[in-house]
């Protein structure tokens, strides 16, 4: 009779195989964490970037005002009345007031909440930034201050997570209208202690 073999796993193999991948998921899942984490931080940041980048362009392009705002319920009557966490609007404010007529002023982009655990810290509470005609940034309507420094982060506040970089942004609105994101630790940590807010 010919001999047949058997092949498979020992108990010992699989107990080894076991032990390496649990090691490797040791240390891939918080890194996998990590990178999640990041990912909503640099998103949220950069959707505002953005929404800055067009209003200019937009602004100089169609000769007009347009304004960005907070806005509690974006997709739907878009209005200026909400916390920067519930949304966003850009719209075309005609008569620079920063208050959205809803059958003439026409909404270019809305932007919803943002992610679960995202924090946002703005400088004087501002809830607007408004461009000119000219595709410049206009200067305080009465009382209201634009926005001029934002700050991004998670529960990991402003945590170094490599050399020299925060897990949170620093978002800065110039008085002319230019918009750039900063990721330098000490940046980071010293627009936070100026405009006076903790973020998370």
């Amino acid at each position: 009779m010919k001999k047949q073999t058997q092949t498979g796993f020992t108990l010992y193999e699989l107990m080894i195989t076991l032990m390496i991948v649990g090691v490797v998921l040791a240390f891939g899942i918080p890194n996998l964490s990590d990178l999640t984490r990041n990912s909503r931080v640099t998103s949220t940041s950069n959707d505002l970037h953005a929404a800055f980048q067009m209003a200019r362009s937009e602004a100089a392009r169609a000769k007009t005002n347009i304004t960005i705002c907070a806005s509690a319920d974006p997709f739907g009557a878009a209005a200026c009345d909400g916390a920067w966490n519930q949304g966003f609007i850009v719209f075309i404010d005609n008569d620079a007031d920063r208050a959205r007529t809803l059958d003439t002023e026409t909404v270019l982009r809305a932007h919803g909440p943002t992610p679960t655990g995202i924090s946002m810290a703005f400088e004087n509470d501002a809830t607007y930034f408004m461009y000119a005609s000219s595709g410049l940034g206009r200067r305080d309507i009465g009382t209201n201050v634009p926005i001029s420094r934002v700050v991004i982060c998670d529960e990991r506040g402003t945590a170094e997570t490599s050399k020299d970089f925060s897990a949170a942004r620093l978002f800065v609105a110039t008085p002319l209208g230019r918009a750039t994101i900063v990721r330098d630790l000490a940046t980071v940590e010293n627009g936070l202690a100026a405009i006076g807010k903790t973020c998370p």
